[in-house]
C-alpha cells in the first residue's frame, strides 16, 4: 500500500460526485436508561429521555459521501408520510441532491427504530417496511432520471438493502450507462440479488454475505479466497471486496490478483451503518484512480472510525488520514 497515494486520493474526494441508487431508510433512535424489569414480562423498562433520527440505508451512503467532502445525488423511494418528509429534509440539510427521490403513496418510508439503554446498549430494533417490488411506473421514472444525470457524476453506487429498489431492471440500466460513459459502478449487493450485477466494476460484501453467496463456510483466510473466487466467477464483476470485521478486508480482481488489507484496531461501540461508510469511502477512492489495495485501506480506516461511534454515523477524511498511519 502506498500511503502517499492514499493521502493524495483523500484530498481529491472534494471534487467527486456520486449518484447513489438504492433503498432509502430513516434510522430513528430512542435514548434512555434502565432501572427495573417490567412486571408485565421479563423485559427491561427503558425510561426514554430523548429521540433522534438520521438517514439510513442508501440515504446514509449519500450522507457518508457528503461527510467525506464529495457531492451526492440520491435516487430512491419514500412514502407519503412524516418519515419520508423528515428523511428528505435531513438529506437536504446535509447538502445531498434529493431530486431523484420519488414518493410512492402505496408504501411507507422504511424506518428502523432502535431503543437504547444508557446511550450505549441497544435493547431492541423495530422495523417498519414494505419489501414489495417498486411500482413499474416509478421504476421507469427512476431509470429516466439515472439516464439524465449520469453524465454529470464520477461514479454510480447501487446501495442494496433488498427493499425493492435495486432490482434487475434498475441494475442493468445503471451498469449499462456506467460502462457506456466510463463511470465507476459499485454495489454492496445482497446475495440473493447477485445475478443482477453482471458487468459491474466492483461488488462489496461482508463475511456473512459472501458465505451465503458462495456456499463457503468462511472461517479463515483460505475460506475467504475460495469464496471470493467463486463469487467473481458467478457474477462476472470486475472486482470484489469482502470485509471480515476485525480481520480486515480482502480484494479480488478478475485477473486473479488478491490483496489482504488489515483492519485498524478499534474499540467497537456500534457496527450499525459501518458497511455504508466502507462502500462510500471505497467508491470515492476508486473514482480517484486509486488501486484496489489502496482503496481498501481507506475503506478499512473509514469503517474503523465509525464503529467507535454509537448509532449510524459518518466519518471525515481527517479521521481516515489519522488511522492510515496505524495500518
Amino acid at each position: 500500500m502506498d500511503l502517499n497515494a492514499c493521502r493524495a486520493a483523500l484530498q481529491k474526494f472534494a471534487g467527486k460526485r456520486v449518484l447513489v441508487i438504492g433503498d432509502m431508510m430513516l434510522d430513528e433512535h430512542i435514548w434512555g436508561n434502565v432501572s427495573r424489569v417490567s412486571p408485565e414480562a421479563p423485559v427491561m423498562v427503558v425510561n426514554a429521555d430523548s429521540t433522534t433520527s438520521m438517514p439510513g440505508g442508501a440515504a446514509n451512503v449519500a450522507n457518508n459521501i457528503r461527510a467525506l467532502g464529495a457531492e451526492a445525488c440520491v435516487v430512491g423511494v419514500v412514502g407519503d408520510d412524516e418519515a419520508g418528509r423528515t428523511l428528505q429534509s435531513s438529506l437536504k440539510a446535509s447538502g445531498v441532491d434529493v431530486s431523484g427521490i420519488f414518493v410512492d403513496k402505496t408504501r411507507p418510508t422504511t424506518r428502523k427504530t432502535r431503543i437504547w439503554a444508557s446511550h450505549r446498549h441497544q435493547v431492541v430494533r423495530v422495523d417498519w417496511e414494505d419489501k414489495r417490488r417498486i411500482a413499474s411506473s416509478i421504476l421507469k421514472r427512476m431509470a429516466a432520471f439515472v439516464e439524465n444525470v449520469a453524465g454529470d457524476v464520477d461514479a454510480i453506487l447501487l446501495s442494496d438493502y433488498d427493499k425493492g429498489v435495486v432490482i434487475s431492471e434498475i441494475v442493468r440500466t445503471a451498469v449499462k450507462i456506467a460502462n457506456e460513459r466510463g463511470k465507476v459502478s459499485i454495489s454492496n449487493a445482497k446475495p440473493r440479488n447477485l445475478a443482477h450485477f453482471a458487468g459491474i466494476d466492483l461488488i462489496t460484501m461482508n463475511r456473512l454475505e459472501a458465505s451465503s453467496a458462495s456456499g463457503v463456510d468462511i472461517e479463515n483466510g483460505a475460506d475467504v479466497e475460495k469464496a471470493g473466487r467463486k463469487i467473481l466467477g458467478a457474477t462476472r464483476c470486475r472486482s470484489l471486496v469482502i470485509t471480515t470485521g476485525a480481520k480486515g478486508l480482502s480484494a479480488f480482481t478478475e485477473s486473479g490478483e488478491i490483496s489482504h488489507v488489515p483492519a485498524v484496531k478499534s474499540e467497537v461501540y456500534d457496527e450499525a451503518g459501518a458497511g455504508d461508510t466502507v462502500v462510500s469511502a471505497l467508491t470515492l477512492a476508486v473514482s480517484c484512480g486509486l488501486d484496489l489495495a489502496g482503496a481498501g485501506a481507506i475503506a478499512n480506516c473509514a469503517g474503523g472510525a465509525v464503529v467507535r461511534k454509537v448509532g449510524v454515523a459518518t466519518t471525515t477524511i481527517q479521521e481516515i488520514d489519522v488511522l492510515l498511519s496505524h495500518l
